[in-house]
């Protein structure tokens, strides 16, 4: 069997445009924009000559193969590996590689434990924690808005909503960026990120044990649920990890994104401040925007087709949520950032039953941070140049240096 990446090596279909470029090349990662356009200009379907797979960017057709789930597993891997053909890095995800029923099972269990009214519970801590933070960044002045912010926040709330009582902020960062790399190729990017495996993965194992927990927490919620046998005890431990490689790394990037969009847009963060109802259609607008998770691949798990292409069992099809979420076919005008937007239908947290089941705890992180931000911050300035870090799948910040102003 000749394999590219992980998977089953195929031609490209009859008629459908084939395209020689990358997307995993680093210069792509950190500027995606002309990718994007010229995926979605090629047609709704084109083969990708480097990785032998298809790819959609459209946003009609990446939501309908999102939303496929019947056709187009998650359990063959997310990424360009075909877990049928290849072992996996890591045992697969019982919540993000999985089909139903297996699925519906682990999403049941994740879902209550990160329910609208558990994020409601929640909001405490993150309003306390996000006036602290953004009290302390105002007396600094200036600061590097990543290291000092966007992955700050998360690693300090999330653990203690979770229940850890050991928390190692740097390996929290780090693990998700690893998780995220291993999506995509073998290239050097997933190199650099797996190296840090050895150190890393061990302590998030120890870390997450049921004996290391608080009682209170979304990890005794879910060790609870093993108790009455509704999942297993090791099942359990896997959701909890779980949280850890979606519920960091994602609001990281999301925050460190809102405050590269709204410093880059000062007339937006002024009608924000000027209409405080507008903060969660402003954190929706960042999402559908920058795309913090930029791509996921879906699996044929049978012959099926896609915008009427043929599609054989086993191809990998590349999801490319950022083009679909800068479609403008849907959007308008989607390169323009507008607080006011409601970008209801946004594809950044994904669609259907593999929906992010943590976007109620993430959208009350973010929530509380620009809540915090609207009442005490007058002005955000970018004082340097943002630099982006290539991530396989996470489009995220690496540097902004910002000035913020109170009020």
């Amino acid at each position: 069997m000749n394999l590219i990446a992980g998977h089953r090596a195929l031609e490209a279909p009859v008629g459908v445009p084939v395209w020689d470029i990358d997307p995993y090349d680093p210069d792509v990662l950190v500027d995606p924009m002309p990718y994007y356009r010229q995926l979605r200009e090629r047609g709704e379907v084109v083969f990708l000559r480097r990785y032998g797979v298809l790819a959609v960017g459209r946003y009609d057709t990446t939501k309908a193969v999102f939303t496929d789930y019947e056709n187009f597993v998650s359990s063959r891997g997310v990424g360009l590996e075909d877990f049928a053909v290849t072992e996996p890095w890591r045992p697969p995800s019982i919540i993000l590689e999985t089909d139903p029923p297996d699925h519906t099972k682990a999403r049941r269990v994740m879902a209550r434990a990160l329910s609208p009214k558990v994020a409601k519970e929640c909001a405490r801590l993150f309003e306390e924690e996000a006036d602290a933070l953004v009290d302390a960044l105002l007396e600094k002045g200036t600061f590097e808005a990543v290291t000092e912010f966007a992955e700050i926040y998360p690693t300090t709330v999330f653990p203690k909503a979770v229940g850890m009582t050991e928390v190692h902020q740097r390996y929290l960062v780090d693990y998700g960026a690893m998780v995220f790399n291993a999506i995509g190729p073998d290239n050097a990017l997933r190199r650099a990120a797996m190296a840090h495996a050895p150190e890393i993965v061990p302590w998030i194992m120890a870390s997450c044990a049921r004996d290391r927990l608080t009682k209170d927490g979304l990890g005794a919620m879910i060790y609870d649920t093993a108790d009455t046998g509704e999942i297993t005890l090791d099942e359990a431990g896997m959701l909890v990890r779980s949280f850890l490689s979606a519920g960091v790394d994602t609001t990281v990037t999301g925050i460190g994104n809102a405050l590269w969009c709204l410093s880059q847009n000062p007339e937006q963060w002024e009608l924000l401040k000027s209409d405080p109802s507008l903060i969660r259609p402003a954190f929706e607008e960042v999402l559908r925007f920058t795309s913090p998770v930029h791509t996921f691949c879906r699996t044929a798990g049978r012959p099926t087709q896609i915008s009427g292409v043929p599609v054989e069992e086993g191809t990998k099809v590349v999801c490319v949520l950022g083009a679909a979420n800068h479609d403008p076919d849907k959007w308008g005008d989607p390169e323009n950032f507008r607080v006011d937007r409601r970008p209801v239908g946004h594809v950044a947290f994904g669609v259907g039953i593999h929906g992010c089941v943590g976007q109620n705890i993430a959208r009350a992180e973010l929530q509380a941070v620009l809540s915090a931000m609207v009442r005490k911050v007058d002005r955000i300035e970018a004082i340097g140049e943002p630099v982006w870090r290539p991530n396989n799948a996470i489009r995220a910040l690496d540097k902004l240096p910002i000035r913020l102003t109170p009020q």
